[in-house]
């Protein structure tokens, strides 16, 4: 695995440091096999991200008919709720660019959980496809982080963390009372590349325990990420990476 750790100002400058790498790659992976297969993630700054996105100064950079969207997880909720991070992107990115629509492929969060889990897992394969080893290649995942350490919805002590068999799992967390459909470890890290944007200052100490502290992934389960295949990125602002000892 390869790691790089770049830092920007503020959570516009990783927006758009985060914009021009989606650019690029989306340009590499076309180029090279005809698709580009993204999964996108919740919170504020991909909401930043799907903004410039959706701008006039990158909407025509890409070539939206060639892309396979995904989520590395979702709110077991409606794709009308306001929690739901599909509808945050459609509302932001995805119906302001011209996309088909059977290119963009949201997670169900408002059926069964595990139904959704496996319906998803299989819309994966058979979109992404499958390769020898049976894990899909995902060109690139954006992650976030929790201050807890979660990401996606891999959170600390729950049972999708030791998952070694599924790619989605419907992952019960206690602390909300509910449950998340979620990307496991092992497609994360089958991954290409995986980009974690992270910014602001209550993000500080988790972002240090998790790059910097012993592993320890039943309580930071971010430390799980480690594609053996592929590169990670940490796209941080100052604020999110004050407490780095390596900065």
């Amino acid at each position: 695995m390869s790691r790089e750790i770049v830092t920007r100002v503020d959570l516009y400058q990783v927006a758009r440091e985060a914009a021009d790498r989606f650019t690029a790659l989306a340009h590499e992976s076309i180029a090279a096999r005809g698709r580009f297969a993204v999964a996108l993630s919740g919170g504020a700054t991909p909401r930043a991200l799907f903004w410039l996105l959706a701008s006039a100064e990158y909407r025509d950079r890409i070539e939206w008919r060639w892309l396979l969207v995904f989520w590395s997880d979702e709110r077991c909720v409606p794709r009308d709720h306001p929690d739901s991070n599909y509808g945050a992107a459609r509302e932001l990115l995805l119906s302001r660019v011209p996309i088909p629509a059977g290119s963009v492929h949201r997670m169900r969060g408002e059926i069964d959980p595990e139904q959704a889990a496996l319906e998803y897992e299989q819309l994966i394969e058979r979109e992404v496809g499958t390769p020898a080893d049976g894990v899909p290649v995902f060109d690139l995942v954006f992650l976030g982080l929790g201050p807890d350490g979660h990401t996606a919805s891999l959170f600390p002590g729950t049972a999708a963390l030791h998952d070694r068999t599924r790619l989605v799992a419907a992952n019960f967390v206690p602390k909300l009372s509910t449950f998340r459909i979620t990307f496991t470890p092992r497609l994360i890290n089958a991954s290409a590349r995986v980009i974690f944007l992270v910014t602001g200052p209550d993000k500080a100490a988790a972002l240090r325990a998790v790059l910097e502290g012993e592993f320890n992934p039943d309580v930071l389960p971010a430390q799980l990420i480690r594609p053996a295949g592929g590169a990670v990125t940490w796209l941080i602002d100052e604020t999110a990476g004050r407490h780095l000892r390596a900065l």
